[in-house]
């Protein structure tokens, strides 16, 4: 008896040793990198879908009550071991719409069922929505679209430099599949159902810090006073860690990268014009600018730098006295700019520019003005008085 009981174990042991590993998808390192990230809250997903099915099926649910199903009988058959799948489709659907990204990663690992309405994007919509709305522009749409086409060109490079009979193996099951797929002779519910360009992958790929996506910056490179009641074009990765991000400026002239960590979200925003860095933004609002309007407007260093967002209130033209009765300030062809966050005196504290014809205005001395958006919101125009600095600029 002991003889074979140890034949036995050494025969498990070889089997299992030759055994070969399979390589986990793409997208399981981002699922694993965020459910580290929740893990603490894995028991608690458990008790919320266990406690909310008790408490659905109890109360009774309109969908159970046109089944003909009794509150009891549901709570028996919870009792008794039901499947989760075994739920109607809106039980199913209120409860995955409840639950937060680390629950609906979590249930996504447990069959190809609950993955495909797991990583549908219109359970993922509101999560990007809530947490990344605030800072996702279409600039950032576009980069990652970029980035996924250079994700895929790379894979294909990398196909093809393994060889044509290598490129051949990979590209024939997906004709085939495919092709099953027109013929209708492929089930669609035994597919993995998981895209890279879906909201969860997007999802992932910015929770995670893995995207750098472009964005704007107040006050950059921690409120250097040369940069102070401005906005920068960067671009940003965020570190959940910290629940911070890491800026990534471009070059300004002759300076290399700059790049400032622990950047806080209340520094952050979207960009509100889509317009490059080094483009002019066309002024669309310069025939209403009136005397106390909040503005603001590009300002660059001299040509071979990117635009920064400055901000500016207008002001009275010189030739005026500021009486609201008498101001003609409106209908002159002049507006005047003001900048009360430097000094009486300061040559950058006002400046002029053409109502009519304005494009660039400036030299290499002072600088050059570009294009100017008027500021209708309170939460913008409150946003950059919360920036004022303590004291007074030169």
């Amino acid at each position: 008896m002991l003889l074979y009981l140890l034949i036995t174990c050494f025969s498990f042991i070889f089997l299992f040793k030759s055994l070969p590993l399979k390589s986990l998808p793409p997208w399981a390192s981002e699922m694993r990198l965020l459910s580290l990230c929740f893990s603490k809250q894995v028991s608690i997903f458990s008790n919320f879908v266990k406690n909310t099915l008790c408490r659905l099926y109890i109360t009774g649910i309109p969908s159970t009550k046109k089944m003909g199903f009794s509150p009891q009988v549901e709570a028996i058959n919870v009792a008794s071991g039901m499947s989760v799948l075994d739920l109607p489709e809106l039980t199913l659907e209120c409860i995955l719409e409840r639950l937060p990204p680390s629950g609906l990663c979590s249930m996504a690992g447990v069959c190809s069922s609950l993955r495909e309405r797991c990583v549908s994007n219109h359970l993922w919509e509101k999560h990007m929505k809530q947490k990344w709305g605030r800072l996702i522009g279409p600039a950032a749409h576009r980069e990652w679209q970029w980035y996924l086409a250079s994700r895929n060109w790379a894979n294909l490079r990398q196909g093809r430099q393994r060889g044509l009979m290598r490129l051949l193996s990979i590209v024939w099951p997906f004709l085939w599949a495919r092709s099953s797929v027109v013929d209708g002779t492929n089930n669609s519910k035994e597919r993995c159902s998981f895209h890279v360009d879906s909201l969860m992958s997007w999802y992932l790929a910015l929770e995670t810090g893995k995207f750098w996506f472009p964005a704007q910056v107040y006050n950059r490179e921690n409120g250097h006073v040369g940069f102070m009641m401005s906005c920068y074009d960067a671009e940003l990765s965020y570190d959940p860690r910290t629940d911070t991000f890491q800026a990534r400026y471009p070059s300004h002239g002759r300076r290399a990268i700059a790049i400032e960590t622990n950047v806080p979200w209340e520094r952050l925003r979207a960009p509100p014009v889509d317009t490059s860095p080094h483009a002019l933004h066309i002024s669309d609002c310069l025939n209403e600018l009136r005397p106390g309007d909040h503005i603001e407007i590009q300002w660059r260093r001299n040509k071979e730098f990117p635009y920064g967002w400055w901000y500016g209130v207008v002001g009275h033209l010189e030739s005026c006295d500021g009486n609201k009765t008498h101001c003609r300030c409106h209908n002159n062809d002049r507006v005047a700019l003001e900048f009360n966050h430097y000094t009486p005196g300061s040559r950058w504290r006002r400046t002029t520019i053409s109502r009519k014809d304005h494009r660039e205005e400036g030299n290499e001395v002072d600088g050059f003005y570009g294009g100017i958006r008027k500021l209708k919101s309170n939460e913008e125009i409150s946003m950059w008085r919360r920036l004022w600095p303590v004291e007074v600029l030169e």
